[in-house]
């Protein structure tokens, strides 16, 4: 088995502006969502939701640290799963079902080093 990040990009500003009602579906989606990894043959090891971009603190070379993200973009990272797929169909098939409906999400395997 291999580890897999789905990382989940999403307009944040449709978070901003969204009814109780609807955090109240989206969060359904993703309970739903994790509940419902196994099927796919893989193991879901870890995920989180991450605070606007807005608080985010960006550190260039080192030294350079300035308020906000590295870029201003339409959607950004707003969370991540960790997932376990014996393969990366397994893994894409896992991402098929992540709720992100104000975008999209990328999935990344995790590199391993030997030792």
């Amino acid at each position: 088995m291999s580890q897999y990040l789905i990382l989940i990009y999403e307009d944040e500003t449709r978070y901003e502006t969204a009814s109780p009602e609807v955090m109240g579906e989206i969060m359904e989606e993703h309970n739903a969502f994790a509940a419902g990894v196994e099927a796919h043959g893989a193991k879901l090891l870890g995920g989180e939701a991450l605070q606007p971009t807005g608080t985010a603190t960006s550190v260039r070379g080192g030294s350079e640290v300035t308020d906000g993200p590295f870029v201003e973009t339409k959607e950004a990272l707003g969370g991540y799963y960790l997932v376990d797929a014996p393969d990366l169909d397994t893994a894409l098939a896992v991402a098929r079902t992540v709720p992100a409906r104000f975008g999209g999400v990328e999935v990344r395997p995790v590199m391993t080093f030997d030792d």
